[in-house]
């Protein structure tokens, strides 16, 4: 059996799913555009045991407290007429799609990972191609356990267009053929080394794009227009609360990945250090989040400012990834395209 044709069959067609379930997703923040969620909800008892709840059942709720509709009206459709289908089914009808079409999409890219491994005769991590399908597959179970566990379907459309997008880049430009490892990845340390990476990785992503989706919540709510799909997610604060808990889980994750980097280093090229480019950038990285992690709990910066620097950490850790790989020279060469 030729697993590296399955693996690239599974991994292209993921590539799509995931692009369909972002469009399911996206039309489902369409169908709430005429949701306008209560100023004064953010503040209230009430509201804050609703953000505790799914999306899929909040939407409902956001969807009954539209600005300018009277109690006891009948439903408008999303182009404002009454009757049809109301707004709040109409986004859950998309959310559910978006959801199933995620499944499908994270059962082919697993699949995909795992026929490749299986192809290699080893982890499927040993260059660029292998580390991005792989580490899709990791943010994707990380919003998937959270989805089921507290309901946060409120990601699905920044989740599915990085799944999308990584995918689709992994397939297209990263791909190489089946090779076997350079002589500096035989190590137990390359396991270890790349597993935490992966982990911290999926966390600080998903972590990154709450930060983004708090500053858009954080407008509106400043504004007081906090309409359509944004009057179903939790409240600014609770975002950058889980933003902020996501970034707490991977610090000491990428802290272990840094440090058995420099483990492996020393058992593959004689040094712990070198200061090549990817170990000073993974240092960059770690440098800019421990600065998030301190300044929330010394300087009191949360909210807006930390989601910034949350952002510029994610930003720095694609480059490292991405960037350092394909436009620096360095020991770590082997891993790019």
């Amino acid at each position: 059996m030729n697993y590296e044709y399955y693996s690239s069959l599974a991994l292209v067609a993921s590539a799509v799913v995931y692009m369909l379930a972002m469009f399911a997703h996206a039309a489902e923040w369409a169908a709430a555009r005429r949701d306008v969620a209560d100023p004064s909800a953010s503040v209230t008892a009430q509201d804050s045991a609703r953000e505790l709840v799914p999306a899929s059942q909040s939407a409902p709720v956001a969807a009954g407290v539209r600005a300018g509709v009277a109690e006891g009206a009948a439903p408008t459709t999303a182009d404002g007429g009454s009757g049809g289908v109301p707004p709040g089914q109409r986004m859950e009808m998309f959310g559910r799609i978006g959801v199933a079409l995620t499944l499908v999409g994270f059962a082919l890219s697993v699949t995909g990972v795992v026929a490749r491994g299986l192809a290699a005769g080893r982890a499927p991590w040993g260059n660029m191609f292998e580390f991005t399908t792989s580490a899709m597959v990791f943010v994707v179970a990380v919003y998937l356990v959270m989805l089921f566990k507290s309901g946060m379907r409120w990601l699905g459309l920044p989740v599915t267009l990085l799944a999308a997008v990584g995918n689709g880049l992994a397939v297209t430009v990263f791909y190489v053929a089946v090779a076997p490892l350079v002589p500096a990845l035989h190590s137990v340390w390359f396991v270890i080394h790349i597993v935490a990476a992966v982990i911290s990785g999926a966390a600080f992503n998903v972590g990154g794009l709450a930060a983004i989706l708090y500053l858009v919540k954080k407008r509106a709510e400043d504004r007081g227009t906090v309409r359509g799909y944004l009057a179903s997610l939790p409240t600014a604060k609770r975002i950058d609360l889980l933003s902020y808990r996501f970034h707490a889980f991977a610090f000491p994750l990428w802290t272990f990945t840094v440090a058995a980097g420099a483990v492996w280093a020393e058992y593959a090229w004689g040094r712990y250090w070198g200061w090549d480019p990817k170990e000073t950038w993974a240092l960059v990285t770690w440098v800019i989040y421990a600065c998030y992690l301190h300044a929330r709990s010394t300087a009191g910066w949360k909210g807006t400012k930390a989601a910034v620097i949350a952002i510029i950490g994610l930003a720095s850790f694609w480059f490292n990834f991405v960037g350092i790989n394909l436009l620096v020279s360095g020991l770590h060469s082997y891993a790019g395209v």
